[in-house]
């Protein structure tokens, strides 16, 4: 049986209450077209109570002014503003933190993660048989050949080398449960990889499977550089596999020096022949330098986030948290005061 927040219809019955959660930068023109879909699709469920969660992630537009404006007539619409730009993942956390629904959704702002499923999701979860439900994608149509590319090496790869898999062609459009909203925010990490912390945490999870549509307004802030940094962090977020492949590489390496060693030192010994080579040992040189230097990044790469992580700064700053139709109200109270 779900406990909710504490709130009644008029017929005395529990309403859950479900928060949307939603990261923005530079999407003024998606904010009005994604609140008259949320409330096309999400009207009729009468039976719940929602609430959207914006967070401003160092947007140099006016999404912030845009979602001041927005009427409130049928959400409770929060503004989370942070300080600067600090990602996506940052952003998201920020969203979950300030969430106070009995179930929380995060979606994109720019309509690619259809609100049409959050019926679905609804209907799931108040099953009470999973606590996650996760919209995974069936198509990449509208994606570069690189990115359809780059992705499918992305999952592959993760999944192979990873202790926890992720879903292939999952975003962070799914629905927690309150359990396991909480269960992420009580991890003490900084640098996060969402998708990967969705998936470590676990609970019983139900899959829909939805076209997604193309970005309708604006452009991807994702460039293929952020998408890097993204999987770097997973998989140093997630194993240490390529810490023990260096090892594994030097040790090969060692064993097939001795081996040639042994071979040379026989061949000298018993035909008392001189081995040529000059070019060949300078192309084992910078063969050997080159894996040394690539072994000393990926080195530095674990032991940089493990800097990053003993250093505690927060994972965020929050410059302004406003509930809209509170901000709204003083701004007719005292027309023309400078907020």
């Amino acid at each position: 049986m779900k406990s909710f927040n504490a709130s009644q219809s008029s017929r005395g019955e529990t309403v859950p209450l479900i928060s949307l959660v939603c990261p923005c930068q530079d999407e003024q023109e998606n904010i009005t077209p994604l609140l008259r879909k949320l409330q096309e699709v999400l009207l009729p469920l009468s039976h719940f109570r929602f609430e959207i969660v914006f967070i401003d992630d160092g947007s140099i537009d006016r999404t912030a002014e845009e979602i001041l404006k927005q009427p409130t007539d049928f959400f409770s619409i929060k503004l989370i503003e942070l300080s600067r730009n600090f990602g996506k993942e940052a952003a998201l956390t920020a969203g979950l933190a300030h969430a106070k629904g009995d179930a929380v959704i995060p979606l994109d702002a720019d309509l690619q993660d259809p609100p049409e499923l959050i019926p679905k999701m609804l209907e799931v979860w108040n099953e009470g048989h999973h606590e996650v439900i996760l919209a995974q994608r069936i198509n990449r149509q509208y994606d570069s050949a690189i990115k359809r590319w780059t992705a499918a090496i992305f999952y592959h790869t993760h999944n192979m080398i990873a202790s926890q898999k992720i879903p292939p062609d999952t975003g962070d459009f799914r629905l927690l449960d309150r359990v396991v909203v909480n269960a992420i925010m009580s991890l003490p990490e900084r640098q996060r990889f969402m998708k990967g912390i969705f998936a470590w945490v676990g609970f019983r999870c139900y899959t829909i499977k939805f076209f997604r549509p193309a970005r309708q307004i604006g452009s991807t802030k994702f460039p293929l550089w952020r998408l890097w940094n993204l999987a770097l962090e997973s998989i140093t977020s997630f194993t240490t596999l390529p810490l023990k492949l260096w090892t594994y590489l030097g040790a090969f390496i060692s064993l097939s020096s001795f081996i040639y060693a042994g071979y040379i030192i026989t061949r000298v010994t018993m035909h008392g022949i001189d081995v040529p080579g000059y070019a060949s040992t300078i192309v084992l040189m910078l063969f050997l330098g080159g894996i040394q230097l690539i072994g000393i990044g990926v080195l530095g790469e674990y032991l940089g986030r493990t800097y990053i992580e003993t250093k505690q700064r927060p994972i965020f700053v929050t410059r302004r948290i406003l509930d809209v139709a509170e901000h709204t109200s003083d701004r007719q109270r005292r027309p023309g005061e400078v907020t």
